[in-house]
């Protein structure tokens, strides 16, 4: 394989000052385009790094990550991902720095996938997704995506009002899993609202309860993990900050709920620890955050023989999502994937970037066959959306 890294550009897009915060708005997003000698493009996004960070650290050949890769022959997308790692040796190998290497593997992947006319999943090894792995499977192998279900308010009764009203609109429009959020709220509040959620939504759908870092001691987080237990809860997702490894390993052993965390994790070794000390057993990588597919998929092939799970977050867009796609479809492990629905949070810039994306049907995702990641970001959507900073 020929083919030489010419350029990387960072466009930094969101939604307009003016848009309802209920619509959640995207404040800034930095969009990343890798360019080829061959006239290849490569997309991803890099999620929750600040704008000025990711200008540093990827556009052009005088930036952090430029000067290392540009010029660089895409061997294999594992290559490029090393000589980034590789470069960081006398440095931080973690934070902002993985996430914008994260953004820029996953814009090689695309590249690579485009150049040998296969989508990324083939390339990882195949779809070995199992069709039973979700309660209303089909015989064919589909990727099925849970809605994160927020709010405007917390802890108080127009937090449940507006939750289950979203999560009942889900299930009308045929999704068929749901992860609600009582953040910054009490015990009582979460407990209320996911027993009125279940009831709403019935038995069989799958519900899942994030909690945002609420507690800080293990026994009031059992107490509310007790109160659950009856009601098929899938996942209970971060009860503690992810600073120590103890409180998750004393709840994990106390509460029949699995336990999640990873949405900000970076490097497989914070998911691999937090599952070996932590006894967390559902990890949650953002595809990007973590550093890329090259690493998600080191973070899959590591957890499956650990017993865990891995189901990619993502409260970002469907280019994020496009990528979490592949993994779940390479994945034996990822009966789902997190996705922020732009039929409920429907500011400009979500609803455009999903109207691009793949497409959910009855409730699922077929798996692509567009070579590569499947997401070219046009430049009229660019030019809409860019942030003048």
């Amino acid at each position: 394989m020929a083919m030489k890294i010419t350029d990387i550009k960072v466009h930094i897009v969101g939604d307009v000052d003016h848009v309802d915060p209920k619509r959640e708005p995207i404040e800034s997003l930095a969009i990343v385009r890798v360019e080829t000698d061959v006239g290849i493009c490569g997309f991803a996004e890099s999620f929750r790094v600040p704008p000025g960070v990711a200008i540093a650290t990827m556009n052009g050949d005088q930036s952090f990550f430029g000067k290392v890769i540009i010029g660089q022959e895409i061997v294999h997308p594992e290559f490029i991902w090393q000589k980034m790692y590789d470069s960081m040796m006398h440095f931080n190998r973690r934070g902002w720095a993985i996430m914008c290497l994260g953004a820029i593997d996953i814009a090689i992947w695309d590249i690579y996938g485009k150049y040998l006319n296969q989508p990324v999943y083939k390339l990882l090894g195949g779809a070995h997704r199992c069709y039973y792995q979700t309660p209303e499977s089909s015989p064919s192998i589909e990727v099925t995506p849970y809605c994160t279900v927020i709010s405007s308010e917390w802890d108080n009764k127009r937090m449940i009002e507006t939750q289950i009203e979203n999560c009942l609109v889900l299930k009308e429009l045929g999704y068929r899993a749901i992860k609600v959020e009582p953040l910054m709220s009490t015990s009582a509040r979460i407990i209320e609202l996911v027993t009125k959620v279940r009831e709403a939504i019935g038995a069989d759908m799958m519900l899942s309860v994030d909690v945002g870092y609420r507690f800080n001691d293990v026994a009031s987080a059992f107490k509310a993990c007790q109160a659950l237990e009856e009601l098929n809860i899938y996942f209970f997702e971060t009860p503690f900050p992810v600073d120590s490894y103890l409180p998750y390993a004393e709840l994990a052993k106390k509460t029949t709920i699995p336990i999640a965390m990873g949405e900000h994790a970076v490097t497989r070794f914070e998911c691999l620890h937090m599952i070996e000390y932590g006894g967390v057993s559902v990890v949650q990588p953002y595809i990007n955050t973590v550093g890329g597919i090259t690493e998600a998929k080191r973070i899959v092939d590591n957890a499956k023989d650990k017993g865990a799970s891995v189901i990619p977050g993502n409260w970002s867009t469907q280019i994020n999502g496009c990528a979490a796609v592949h993994l779940a479809a390479y994945s034996q492990i990822s009966p789902y994937i997190e996705y922020a629905p732009a039929e409920i949070y429907n500011a400009p810039l979500r609803s455009e970037i999903q109207k691009l994306g793949f497409p959910v049907v009855d409730g699922v995702i077929k798996l692509p066959e567009i070579p590569g990641i499947g997401f070219d970001v046009p430049d009229e959507l660019i030019k809409e959306f860019k942030l003048e900073l």
